[in-house]
């Protein structure tokens, strides 16, 4: 049966105050109308509720039963009521996101800077995770959004590309290769090199583009974070392969950067969120600044029109 909301709150104001008159009030009603709500309900259920007399109203035993239950129903909606009104206000007043790690570093922090200036009191989470778990909170709902390596087998995931980028290779400026502005991975052959996890998309992609001839490679060191890599690097242990968003927040003074060729390894970097799921207004308003900051207008110059890379 349909519940009558409107008569049962009718009827427990009648209950708790004794009178018609300061129930109407109190429900901002005409006793005309309050009457009526009290009379649809009853007729409803088949039982009077009410007793009225010229000068008291009284609850009838049906009436006096179903006072209680009715009481704790409409506490309890209205407690529920108010809990999702505040779980709604938080829900807007926080949102939660994905990164990869070096794009975390670099580009990000520019972005959340934007945001705040417009929306100061809105708090960001930010899981700046490997392309994996990033796909894994997405899926999950844990986050609105990844800014992440694409990957097309995903069929559950909306997909917008922000950028082509590509692997670059590291040595320290007094390297004998510091005076190349490109390399080939046949000249690197016996050469100290350091690599990152097999764990990470990162070099999932390097091993796929190479192939067999990744096992020709002199791989010395193994690391888990770029910035590692890196650290060993400026130590004179070896040379590296990372992304070229890895060196945004470098000082590279001690640095040289060359491009790799034979073959070229470029990753997309993209936004994925959960298809058929629309972002949150907020969520929608932070992604846009993301696109905006990999636009070729927000270049900073250190890439040319095909993602060449500036070598020192």
């Amino acid at each position: 049966m349909r519940i009558d909301f409107l008569g049962l709150h009718a009827f427990l104001a009648i209950a708790e105050r004794g009178s018609f008159q300061q129930a109407a009030a109190h429900l901002n009603l005409s006793q005309t109308a309050l009457s009526h709500r009290m009379r649809k309900l009853e007729d409803d259920l088949g039982v009077r509720l009410l007793a009225r007399t010229t000068r008291e109203v009284a609850l009838t035993p049906a009436g006096l039963d179903l006072l209680p239950r009715v009481k704790a129903t409409i506490e309890g909606l209205a407690a529920s009521l108010e809990d999702l009104r505040g779980t709604g206000k938080a829900r807007q007043e926080r949102i939660a996101v994905g990164c990869l790690p070096t794009i975390a570093a670099g580009r990000l922090p520019a972005v959340l800077m934007r945001f705040r200036r417009a929306h100061p009191d809105v708090t960001v989470q930010v899981y700046d995770n490997s392309a994996s778990e990033i796909a894994r909170h997405v899926a999950e709902g844990t986050i609105e959004f990844g800014i992440t390596l694409l990957a097309a087998h995903r069929w559950d995931f909306e997909v917008e590309l922000l950028a082509r980028e590509p692997f670059v290779l590291v040595c320290r400026a007094d390297h004998a290769f510091a005076a190349r502005p490109t390399a080939s991975w046949a000249e690197l052959e016996g050469v100290p090199l350091i690599r990152i996890s097999q764990q990470t998309g990162n070099r999932m992609m390097i091993d796929d583009a190479l192939g067999s001839r990744r096992e020709q490679l002199s791989w010395r060191y193994e690391v888990q974070h770029v910035a590692t890599a890196i650290a060993l690097v400026r130590a004179g242990l070896g040379m590296t392969v990372v992304p070229r968003l890895a060196l945004d927040t470098l000082d590279r003074g001690d640095l040289h950067v060359m491009r790799l060729r034979n073959p070229g390894v470029t990753r997309q970097i993209g936004i994925v969120s959960r298809r058929a799921a629309p972002l949150s207004p907020l969520a929608e308003e932070l992604r846009r600044y993301v696109v905006e900051e990999f636009s070729p207008n927000a270049a900073d110059g250190d890439e040319d029109e095909a993602g060449g890379v500036a070598h020192t």
